[in-house]
């Protein structure tokens, strides 16, 4: 089982995606609404000399979206797929990244098999 964390910029694909992943049984994920460290600095007050760095931000873009789901290992390979599809690719700027990390323990996960 791994653990995937997808840190998506472009949220305006949030929507096709969560009913991209539904549609391929990929379901039970979390969003939660984040904020890159770019961001956060510029907004703390202390440091506004940083405030050249909004110039290489997208001012359209203040926070951007987390998912975070557990699932099993080989369908890593299709919340990819459908992220990829969806956004455009992962490769283009300011479009979001993902990673997986393996799941050494859990509980609670209801096996819709039983």
């Amino acid at each position: 089982m791994q653990l995937v964390f997808i840190v998506l910029n472009k949220t305006e694909c949030l929507k096709e995606i969560l009913m991209e992943f539904y549609d391929a049984g990929i379901k039970g994920a979390t969003v939660i609404e984040t904020s890159g460290m770019a961001r956060c600095l510029i907004e703390m007050e202390e440091l506004k000399f940083l405030g050249s760095l909004n110039l290489l931000l997208d001012p359209e873009h203040r926070h951007n979206k987390t998912i975070f789901l557990a699932t099993e290992d080989n369908m890593v390979k299709k919340v990819s797929e459908i992220l990829n599809r969806v956004t455009g690719g992962l490769h283009l700027p300011d479009t979001g990244v993902m990673f997986a990390v393996p799941i050494s323990y859990a509980e609670g996960f209801v096996n819709e098999s039983e």
